[in-house]
């Protein structure tokens, strides 16, 4: 079983930035590929970034390329994603996701993941 529970969301002005954490427990951190996912009203779930279980390899979508940075820390159990020049659009529910590293599936794909936190909520004002 693992456990995740995100931390760092709140207001913030469009140009801004913003910093999330993600905090694992009941399995080896270190075995899992870790993935951030967002998500709106009436909308299907949108994959946000990606890193391997090691951190050497990492994926974004471009809606969020050169602006959002992913990492881990597996001495801490922890990933983090760190938000500059946020938009209007980049308002929604931030959901950090995690499945073994050895699953093949797509790596942006919701359904491809099977250990999901809570959610935290991200507002970017005009």
């Amino acid at each position: 079983q693992v456990q995740l529970v995100e931390s760092g969301g709140g207001l913030v002005q469009a140009g801004g930035s913003l910093s999330l954490s993600c905090a694992a427990s009941g399995q080896t951190f270190s075995d899992l590929t870790m993935a951030w996912f967002r998500q709106t009203p009436g909308q299907e779930r949108e994959f946000v970034a990606a890193i391997s279980y090691s951190g050497s390899n990492t994926y974004y979508p471009d809606s969020v390329k050169g602006r959002f940075t992913i990492s881990r820390d597996n001495a801490e159990n922890t990933v983090h994603l760190q938000m500059n020049s946020l938009k209007p659009e980049d308002t929604a529910v931030y959901y950090c996701a995690a499945r073994a590293a050895y699953y093949s599936g797509d790596i942006a794909t919701p359904f491809m993941y099977n250990f999901w936190g809570q959610g935290t909520q991200v507002t970017v004002s005009s």
